[in-house]
């Protein structure tokens, strides 16, 4: 996620250097969670074949029970849309049969590649609840060019065709490069809330300081204000984004963030309208960082894509079933 996009994003000042215990701790997080998963498979935690009690607030990444089948710099607000307008509609697809039949999902590919050539339009402030904020971004990119919306769409297109195999309705709040610009974030919201949707997932890669890697999977905090309010969505919202977050690192052996979340890969926040505004369980995935050359390697591969869309996938598929 970035706020300028990726010929003009400011330079990040980097943070100051773990003490060596806490990066030792963050260094057994990703082992931890890959024993957990082990131990879910072989049954000892009943996965997603039961009904889970929501994590508590601020658990580690290595508390997401195993599925059985889951903005840049953490500093604003993202997501695809449809046509720019807030009475437009999303594509969509029908489901088919399969164990996921009859429950929808809602994929927001973040950003647009039009943005950029619609720079008042997605300036434009709107109501996020909390304040009032830019209806879009630009979103950023790898040092080479390659584009977060690029990218975001790509992996939505995976994720679909997974899940769309398991039975689910699928929406896209933004497909191809149309429509030109946005949609704003409160309409990326409303998509989701118009479709009832049993699960909702925003898309993105962030655009830190290089030497920043990993992933981390955004969760809304509770919310009550103006046309905002969060409460009934904040415990279902983290049970989807633990379940993401073990299921991504899983696949992908991808890290979670050594920037934000404390090396658990999950970071709460209250000044996104894309999740203030949702009224169902929603939440973000931040892939990687698009400025950090090992990462970018990542993003910029098709093979390793497709794991992301399958790990995301396997976080969906396990919340849905055991909701």
């Amino acid at each position: 996620m970035s706020y300028v996009g990726p010929d003009f994003d400011p330079p990040q000042p980097r943070r100051p250097r773990r003490r060596p215990l806490t990066v030792a701790l963050a260094a057994l997080v990703p082992g931890a969670l890959l024993g957990w998963v082990v131990y879910e498979a072989v049954g000892g935690g009943g996965g997603a074949d039961r009904t889970a009690s929501p994590a508590p607030r601020g658990s580690a990444v290595s508390s997401a029970p195993a599925a059985s089948p889951s903005g840049g710099n953490g500093r604003g607000d993202s997501g695809g849309g449809d046509d720019g307008k807030a009475s437009g509609s999303p594509f969509a697809r029908p489901g088919g049969s399969g164990p996921l039949g009859g429950k929808i999902v809602v994929i927001d590919p973040g950003h647009n590649p039009g943005n950029f050539r619609h720079t008042a339009e997605i300036n434009r402030p709107v109501d996020i609840g909390t304040n009032r904020k830019e209806c879009d971004t630009t979103g950023t990119s790898t040092n080479d060019g390659y584009t977060e919306a690029r990218f975001t769409i790509d992996v939505a297109h995976r994720l679909r065709d997974l899940l769309e195999r398991q039975g689910a309705t699928v929406k896209l709040t933004r497909d191809g490069d149309s429509p030109a610009w946005g949609p704003c974030v409160d309409e990326r919201a409303r998509i989701g809330n118009t479709a009832r949707a049993d699960a909702a997932i925003s898309i993105h890669a962030d655009g830190s300081s290089p030497g920043d890697r990993g992933f981390h999977v955004i969760l809304p905090g509770s919310v009550h204000a103006g046309a905002a309010d969060t409460r009934a969505i904040v415990g279902p919202s983290h049970d989807l984004g633990v379940r993401i977050a073990g299921d991504f690192l899983r696949e992908t052996g991808e890290p979670p963030s050594n920037y934000l979340g404390d090396g658990t890969g999950l970071v709460t926040r209250t000044d996104l309208g894309g999740l203030n505004l949702s009224t169902v369980p929603k939440v973000f995935i931040e892939c990687g960082n698009m400025r950090d050359s090992k990462d970018a390697a990542l993003l910029t591969s098709g093979a390793w894509r497709q794991r992301a869309a399958q790990g995301i996938s396997e976080g969906i598929v396990s919340f849905l079933r055991a909701s």
